[in-house]
């Protein structure tokens, strides 16, 4: 693989993944803007395991208490960690099912730059809403099993390219009134299971193949993504600490405009 598209790919998917801005609006403009060819499922499954590993890093404290609390759920014990272990659980299995179930409709009449485009300008102005009327008095500890529910079934909508996982979990945890902060962590969190299944499926594909083994591009992709996606995710957190959406909102009006610039053949590539 050409160099520069190892860096390339790797440095969009790792900062794009978990901020609110859609990362298949933005690697749906890689192709139009280059003539390189697709990467391969190797490279896919490096970037996902590289972002995975950033949310580990970053969410170390809340990580080990799931994994106490996991423990504790054994037992038939509760607490904090256990509650949020079955929050995550709860809010996983609506994208699970849709993603079954919808698979083929996905990836053979929705993936094409006008739904990225549409997606990415509609989900970025309904952010740029619920963060406006949203109240900021929940935090996480505060959760239902309802609220948990609700995430899942918004994060299940990001199946449709260029909505934005972490957008539209974060849109829809600040309509239920969580602080900025916390609608980013308990988003953040909820990636865990999902990027952790998607590599899973992306890996077995490959293993089907029989090109399992690690390469050193390989390497380089999942280091890249890992350590660009930390960046994000540490930038984003402590901007959310003091400020809104807002940025992330403008950003994408401007990038789903002109994705359908594109789209529509007012601008040529």
């Amino acid at each position: 693989m050409d160099p520069l598209q190892l860096v390339v790919l790797a440095l969009v998917q790792g900062l794009t993944e978990f901020l609110p801005v859609s990362s298949s609006g933005h690697l749906a403009l890689v192709p139009l803007l280059s003539d390189w060819p697709d990467q391969g499922l190797k490279i896919d499954v490096a970037v996902h395991v590289g972002t995975l590993l950033a949310v580990l890093v970053y969410f170390w404290r809340d990580v080990g208490v799931m994994l106490a609390g996991a423990g504790r759920l054994l037992t038939g014990r509760g607490g904090p960690g256990a509650r949020m272990v079955v929050h995550l659980i709860i809010a996983t299995i609506p994208v699970v099912i849709a993603g079954l179930l919808l698979k083929d409709l996905i990836e053979s009449g929705l993936r094409n730059l006008e739904v990225i485009a549409w997606a990415t300008l509609g989900f970025g102005l309904l952010l740029g809403l619920a963060d406006r009327v949203g109240m900021t008095v929940r935090r996480v500890e505060h959760m239902t099993w309802g609220d948990a529910l609700i995430l899942g079934l918004a994060q299940a909508l990001a199946l449709i390219p260029g909505t934005s996982r972490s957008g539209i979990t974060m849109t829809a945890a600040r309509f239920l009134g969580y602080e900025r902060p916390e609608a980013a962590r308990f988003s953040l969190l909820m990636s865990i299971p999902t990027i952790t299944a998607a590599g899973l499926l992306v890996g077995l594909d490959l293993y089907e193949m029989g090109d399992w083994a690690i390469t050193r591009e390989a390497l380089i992709a999942a280091g890249l993504a890992m350590v660009s996606a930390l960046a994000a995710v540490a930038l984003m957190m402590a901007w959310l600490r003091h400020a809104g959406f807002l940025p992330f909102v403008i950003y994408r009006v401007l990038l789903g405009l002109g994705l359908l610039a594109i789209a529509y053949g007012v601008v040529e590539i």
